[in-house]
């Protein structure tokens, strides 16, 4: 597998690429269109040093993650709001604080979900035990159980189902580039639905890196352990980032191995697409990627 930088997500009955600074949104519309928005997005700090800098990319590439994301899923469920124009136009003027404010929430209800809950649910068990490794352990077992839970429980939304085919579209689109293969919707269809640069992989490992960090960092004061979890959060981030890029640009044992796991899990966030959906990935991959030049200069080594 040949490492192509590009990336993506997937948005309300579409699939968002970016790829370096430059990212496309495409769109299949109640009319059956594809409709196609590019544009550019240089991030934080652009340019800077410190952007290049191992763990601390990683937590402006979360950041970065977290606005292109909701920006692009606002764009995308604009073509299916059966609002009148002038409620639009007066929606627009507040949509960037509303994006900002949504963002916010979003991170706070992540870092409740998956940090705090598992933490004051592993603390009523004090009363019977007061081994901080023992409650350690148990906090881990709960993280992984909510973690689990909620992927399984939004599993079974019916348009979030629709978002997982379109989810796989992503995928397979940037394993059918990778792979060597011209990017057609027939050998779209053929490729793995799975990929190891997946933010289903990246929450997963997450997850995972937190168990080792909570696991060792421990205090006596209820306070400080939450606050201390709370700070954590981008340095967790910033080494699940390097993972993930590492399993992404190599094919070695180690890399392999640990994308199983998450990989595994893109069984439940990812489903097959129609072709409709193909079509879709493509041309939000062809509006940023000049696959074909990408495809002759491999051929060539």
């Amino acid at each position: 597998m040949r490492y192509s930088g590009i990336g993506g997500q997937a948005v309300m009955e579409g699939v968002m690429m970016k790829n370096g600074t430059r990212y496309a949104v495409a769109v299949r519309t109640p009319d059956g269109e594809i409709v196609v928005d590019k544009k550019e997005y240089k991030g934080i700090l652009s340019g800077t040093g410190i952007r290049r800098l191992p763990f601390v990319r990683g937590v402006f590439n979360f950041m970065e993650s977290l606005v292109l994301g909701m920006r692009t899923l606002a764009y995308s469920a604009s073509f299916f709001e059966e609002e009148e124009d002038a409620q639009k136009q007066d929606a627009g003027k507040g949509q960037s604080v509303m994006l900002g404010v949504t963002m916010a929430c979003s991170v706070v209800a992540a870092v409740v979900i998956f940090m705090l809950i598992p933490y004051l649910i592993a603390g009523m068990f004090r009363r019977w035990t007061a081994s901080q490794a023992v409650l350690s352990l148990l906090e881990s077992v709960f993280r992984i159980v909510v973690f689990f839970a909620y992927i399984l429980l939004i599993s079974r939304l019916s348009d979030i189902q629709r978002v997982f085919m379109y989810h796989g579209a992503e995928h397979k689109c940037i394993n059918c580039i990778e792979h060597g293969m011209e990017l057609n919707v027939e050998n779209v269809r053929k490729s793995s639905r799975l990929h190891k640069r997946c933010g289903t992989s990246f929450l997963f490992l997450v997850v995972c890196i937190s168990m080792v960090f909570f696991f060792f960092i421990r205090t006596d004061s209820s306070m400080l352990r939450i606050v201390l979890r709370l700070l954590f959060v981008p340095v967790i981030a910033g080494c699940a980032y390097e993972v993930i890029r590492f399993a992404g640009k190599s094919d070695n044992v180690l890399a392999n191995a640990v994308s199983v796991p998450g990989m595994a899990l893109q069984r439940l966030t990812t489903k097959e697409p129609d072709d409709a959906m193909i079509e879709v990935g493509i041309a939000s991959v062809e509006a940023v990627f000049d696959w074909k030049a990408y495809r002759k200069e491999h051929e060539n080594k």
